[in-house]
Order: structure tokens, then sequence, then C-alpha cells
């Protein structure tokens, strides 16, 4: 198939879920983009809400209140506004709405583009596979479906890759019936039945949700559920007034041990006056990564050795109806969590037999009929098999970071190789770059660096 030669400048954000959803609408906001082509490739059946906000189970909340999910920045009350005025708020806005909502939500923004744009603004329903670098400095976009796109800027909006597999080195287990990689996968869970054994993998916000999909689909058999840290997600609290910013303390600190004498002085100054730990961890969020950024490698590396599990458990936090689940389902002895790592998966005819290497015990095993991966996703784009990323990391023009967070980039997003250089034409945004800023998946970040991001390419736009 002949390459497109559209009128310059041609935009291709590979990605239709949050992150990409996100830029596309502030591209369109940029007035030196309003001639600009842009393609969005996403081969789900309908973008926008990606993978985290497909599922179509009502069970499935939001963990975060609605007026910390706006699309937009500079309108923070935006999806509020809208869920007031949908049917799940007939009798009243709920405190922490369902996925589904929020996937409906960013379908209806995306979609009132893509139908009132220009025919300059395209969806392309297939998957990204190639990016050659041109003679003209241009990027040829190949997809799986043949469709070539010349382009001036792409934008990998990626979102999260699934995990890698818990267990090995014998793999025979992936292809066992009983072995679900996905839990997010369309009618996965609902092949379990009510009375079938089931083991669940990690203890997070994932564990938590299929918990209460199989609560609601009538299991009955106890579950077992294994993390290394054997802790599930703390609880989020009441709506407070918010603690105060104390970042200037921390500015100059540049080791974990010196943040944290920190920020535990004012743990205890909160507590003498009767404040709970929650907003006092929320006062650090605007500035996560402006203290990630000032520790030394070293120290990065021991925060993800020491304390990126316990940050995990208090920062991502479940909705109350959920906690108040959860602990319902671990007293009535449904639910049983057990610290300690899944070593050894083995198929045994309809079982599996998952082989768990407890802290400072003797390895046991454990047999269930259902394993299910709640791990949290791959980050390690060193490791990642997906087409395009394999293409573009074995040419040079994609790396890893050290720890294995995402992509090396500079502070607008722009990729560096792995010569170090900054390139012109590749572009990223959302959980690729945790090496930037540790924490880059959740709303306020991703859609302020989509803001960011569509200004800094209308500049360049506007320069040339």
């Amino acid at each position: 198939m002949p390459v497109t030669q559209p009128a310059s400048p041609v935009i291709t954000v590979v990605g239709g879920g949050f992150a990409g959803t996100a830029l596309v609408l502030q591209l369109r906001k940029q007035p030196a983009l309003a001639g600009a082509e842009i393609h969005l490739i996403e081969p789900r059946d309908v973008p926008g809400p990606g993978l985290a906000y497909t599922a179509r189970r009502p069970e499935y909340l939001l963990n975060v209140r609605p007026g910390g999910l706006s699309l937009y920045p500079d309108a923070p009350a935006h999806f509020a506004n809208w869920l007031q005025t949908q049917p799940e708020s007939a009798t009243g806005v709920p405190e922490f709405a369902s996925r589904a909502t929020y996937g409906r939500y960013l379908r209806e923004e995306l979609a009132a583009v893509l139908t009132t744009a220009p025919p300059n603004l395209q969806w392309h329903r297939s998957t990204a596979v190639t990016a050659p670098l041109l003679p003209s400095g241009q990027r040829n976009m190949v997809l799986a479906d043949g469709t070539q796109l010349r382009s001036d800027y792409v934008v990998l909006a990626l979102g999260n890759f699934p995990p890698p597999p818990p267990a090995g080195p014998d793999h025979r287990y992936l292809h066992h019936p009983g072995y679900h990689a996905d839990p997010w996968a369309t009618g996965n869970l609902r092949r379990i039945g009510p009375d079938d054994s089931v083991l669940l993998i990690g203890s997070g916000l994932t564990a938590v949700d299929v918990l209460l999909a199989l609560h609601h689909d009538d299991h009955r058999a106890p579950v077992t559920v294994v993390a290394r840290h054997g802790r599930w997600p703390s609880a989020h609290g009441p709506v407070v007034a918010p603690y105060p910013n104390f970042y200037p303390e921390l500015a100059a600190e540049t080791t974990v041990a010196g943040m944290l004498a920190i920020f535990k002085r004012h743990l205890r100054a909160a507590a003498a006056q009767g404040i709970d730990w929650r907003p006092v961890l929320d006062a650090l969020r605007p500035d996560l990564g402006r203290i990630w950024a000032a520790w030394p490698l070293v120290e990065q590396r021991r925060f993800l050795r020491h304390l990126a599990s316990v940050w995990a458990v208090a920062r991502h936090r479940s909705p109350p109806q959920n906690a108040a689940a959860l602990a319902d389902l671990t007293a009535n002895g449904l639910v049983q969590l057990r610290a300690g790592s899944v070593r050894e998966i083995l198929p045994d005819g309809d079982l599996l037999r998952v082989r768990i290497g407890p802290r400072n015990e003797v390895n046991d095993w454990h047999t269930a009929q259902h394993v299910v991966c709640c791990a949290g996703p791959l980050l390690d784009y060193g490791r990642i098999t997906d087409p395009l990323v394999m293409s573009l990391r074995d040419k040079g023009h994609l790396a890893a970071d050290p720890l294995g967070l995402g992509m090396q980039t500079d502070p607008h997003g722009a990729l560096r190789g792995a010569d170090g250089r900054v390139s012109t034409t590749l572009f990223t945004l959302g959980p690729s770059r945790r090496p930037a800023y540790f924490e880059s998946t959740a709303v306020p970040e991703i859609r302020q660096q989509a803001a960011d991001l569509a200004q800094e390419l209308a500049r360049r736009v506007a320069g040339q």
C-alpha cells in the first residue's frame, strides 16, 4: 500500500484509553493545530474507555470521588457536573461512581469531537506495528491493517501492559482453562462456578474488584489471596479539610530517610490535632514528581525496595463500601489473605497446584480450580513484547529506564533513545512516564500531561 502523503502537520496518537483521549481533546483546543491532521489508533470497539473503564460490571467502582476525575485540568468539576445529569444520580450522586459510568463519560467526550470535528481527525480501529524514521525526518506509522501514516509527531499513549507470568519456569499453566491471566476480559470471571475453589495472586485494588465480582455472582467457596506484603488497600476516609502543604521542608531533601523523618513529624503533629493520616499523605500529592526527581538513583531504588508496597497500600485507596464488603467476607471465612509469593504453578488435571513461599516458612502447596492473576502491570519497557515497542526498542529509539518503571524521556515527554538523544518525533504520556514522576497513572497527573504536551506540540508547529 502506498504511503499516505497528507499536508503537515500530522499527529498520530497510539492508544485510545484515558491518556490518548485526553490528549486528542487537548490537541483540538490548540489554535496552532486547527489545521493539523490527527490520527487516533485504538483497536477496541469503542475508543475512549480503554482497558481500565471498559468493564460493564456495576460493582467495579472508581477509587476516586467524582471531583477528582475531570478530563480537563482547567475544569475540575466537569465530570462531577456531568454525573449529576446521568441516570446513576437519579436518587443522589454516588460518592464513588462505577468504572463503567466513567467509561461512558470518556466515550461521550471523545465521540463529540470525532463526530463534529473536521475530517482531519480520524480514528483507526487497528494496532500500530512499526514507526520507522523516514529521510524527511517524519515517521511512517504502519498499522496492522496495512494503513501507513506519514506522521510529524507520534505520541505513545499505551497505558498499562498485562503483568508478566507470575511463576516459572514451567509455563504450561498459562494455557490451563482454570488460569485467568486477565481478570478484566469479558465473561472471564463468570466461568468460575459458585462452589469452585479460587486463588488470587495479589491483594491490590484489582483483587478487591475480583472478590466483589465473585460475591456478586453468588460465589460461595472460600477464596485464598496471596500477596508478598499481605496487606489490603487502605479505605478512603471522609472528606476533610486539606492538610497544609509542607513541600518547602522537603525541597532540599535528597534521601528517603530524610523525607520519611519529615513526613513522620507531620503525622505526629496532625495526630496531636486530631487529624487523620490521609490528608497528611495527600498533601504530598502535588509535589510527588519533584520529591522523586530530587533523589539520586540509589535512593529511588531504596524507596522501591523498602517502601513502595507500603506507599501503594496507603496511597491507592478503596471506596469505603468496598472495604466494608471485604471485611465482611473475611469475617465470614470467605476470604483468607496470606503473605507470601507464588513460586510455581503446575497443572494437575482440572486443578492447578500452586507453590507458595511464605516469609520465613517452608514452602507449601495449595490446590485450586481457578487461579486469577491480580498482580500489577508490567512496567519494564525492556521486557514488553508489544510489536511497536519492540520495533522502536530494537532500533534504539526507545530506552527503558534503569529501574524498569517506564521509558526514558525529556521533561516534555519526548523519548530518549538508547544513545541518550532526545527524539523530535516520538513522545509519550501516562504510565510510561513513571521514571520522571514515580506516579503517572492517576487522572490528575495524566490530564495535566495531556494539556502540557498539546501546548508543546502546538508551540513546535507554530515555530515551524
